[in-house]
């Protein structure tokens, strides 16, 4: 992958980040963009209530995940590197 395709995949996951932030927020929590990989997996890391919710595997896989997949199909998926799945 060239770098400015790098660059601007990353700039719509972060824009994703930013849509969905809110509603984490609300629930006393927070996400942060950590990489893009080579295979195209974005890793992030959750925050506040979201690190230690029981939910929160589903709120990553159900809610971010398929909206950064929805928004960038290059995008294969969502991990959140503190989450011991």
């Amino acid at each position: 992958m060239e770098a400015q395709e790098r660059i601007e995949i990353e700039k719509k996951v972060l824009n994703v980040i930013d849509q969905v932030r809110p509603y984490l927020v609300a629930d006393g929590g927070d996400i942060e963009f950590v990489r893009l990989t080579d295979n195209m997996e974005v890793q992030v890391e959750l925050k506040g209530a979201c690190a230690s919710c029981s939910m929160s595997i589903m709120t990553l896989k159900m809610g971010v995940e398929q909206a950064m997949i929805k928004a960038i199909p290059e995008i294969k998926t969502v991990d959140a590197i503190n989450l011991g799945y």
